[in-house]
């Protein structure tokens, strides 16, 4: 094992890296905090700010992907697909089989230029957690806590809001509205065969409300829906802690551009269009695990630098005063201070695997489970 490769084994390199990521979120949290009074003169520019500071964030997750772990991602695809990317406002769907099926996601729309601007349809609960939800929140992103006769109105105009957004953005959906497991794969088949629906075998059966609501509200202003299948070569299951170890994956993710017209406009039969669209995902899947490839032409797009100086940045600024400190608590002698900054890296520590905490799959809601109780 080599001397980098080691070092990314280390729990004290770990916590330093949670150091930079969530120091530098909290102030990058309370920047944007004083960005509101930008909000009544000049709706635009607060928008454009808080792209950027929300990149300065998630870039350094973005880097842990590419440069820590060198974990590669090749598109499949065509070439007129390809070069419309980061060109249009367009709505993303992705199987959300994978802890970090998000990453894989925002590395792609790094590439593109689009990740300060990237948007999701998220649960509600994430509004509260530090850094990832406070940040979501200045980015305007369309919160619900998934009870649709309580969501509408919300997504509704949290969507409308989104009409008029400067910068080219990728609106996310996980039409399936929770993580894969085998359990809510049971029930979610037990559901499609109660509607009389087609059963799928890698997914579960999408959630349509948002999907239909999204179309509608966003009609005029997205120009397309990109499907996005992922997969990960040699049968792996990877982690956030797998990344932050230094592990290496390739992951393989087929993108479909459908334009926005050819989607219909009739609620009925957009749900309709994509319970098909899930019986593709389900074909490509199959194909996949059978041939260990998708369709289509490999596009490899380059890493771009911006996030590893963006990362090593926050961490001269962060750290060079954190060794200081700490060099100065020890040559200190005293036992309370030591024991107290002790104490602080360990609630650092914590809190740092919490964070992480919220992308495993064991972890995760148990929304999709509620047809189960029903029937109980």
């Amino acid at each position: 094992m080599g001397f980098i490769a080691f070092l990314k084994t280390q729990f004290i390199v770990h916590l330093l890296i949670g150091f930079v990521f969530v120091v530098s979120g909290l102030i990058i949290n309370f920047i944007q905090l004083c960005t509101l009074v930008l909000w009544p003169i000049n709706k635009q520019f607060y928008r454009r700010v808080n792209c950027r500071l929300a990149y300065s964030l998630w870039s350094q997750l973005v880097m842990l992907l590419e440069w820590w772990s060198g974990t590669e991602c090749t598109l499949f695809s065509d070439e007129a697909t390809v070069n419309t990317f980061g060109k249009e406002h367009v709505i993303i769907i992705l199987n959300h089989n994978f802890e970090i099926d998000f990453l894989c996601g925002w590395t792609m729309t790094e590439r593109f230029g689009v990740l300060g601007s990237s948007k999701v349809l998220a649960k509600r609960e994430l509004l509260y957690v530090p850094l990832i939800g406070w940040t979501w929140y200045f980015l305007e992103i369309v919160f619900c806590k998934r009870k649709w006769e309580e969501d509408r109105d919300t997504v509704i105009e949290g969507l409308k809001r989104l009409a008029d957004y400067p910068e080219y953005m990728w609106f996310l959906l996980y039409c399936e509205g929770t993580r894969f497991t085998e359990t809510k794969h049971r029930i979610s088949m037990e559901v499609a065969e109660s509607k009389g629906l087609p059963k799928l075998k890698y997914h579960l059966l999408p959630r349509t409300k948002g999907f239909t609501t999204a179309v509608q509200c966003l009609r005029g202003t997205v120009s397309a829906v990109y499907d996005v299948t992922l997969n990960f070569r040699g049968n792996k299951n990877p982690s956030l802690l797998g990344i932050l170890y230094g592990k290496k994956y390739e992951a393989d993710m087929c993108v479909r551009r459908f334009p926005l017209e050819d989607i219909p406009q009739d609620e009925k039969e957009a749900a309709n269009w994509l319970h098909k669209l899930y019986q593709e995902k389900d074909a490509l899947q199959e194909r996949y695990n059978q041939e260990g490839i998708f369709p289509g032409q490999q596009f490899k797009p380059p890493r771009r630098p911006w996030t590893l100086l963006n990362f090593l940045f926050w961490a001269t600024v962060l750290l060079s005063p954190l060794f200081t400190f700490g060099f100065g608590v020890f040559a200190s002698g005293s036992p309370l201070l030591i024991l107290a900054f002790l104490g602080l890296v360990g609630a650092a520590s914590f809190g740092v695997r919490r964070l992480i905490g919220v992308t495993e799959i064991e972890k995760g809601s148990s929304y999709g489970n509620q047809e189960f109780k029903k029937k109980e």
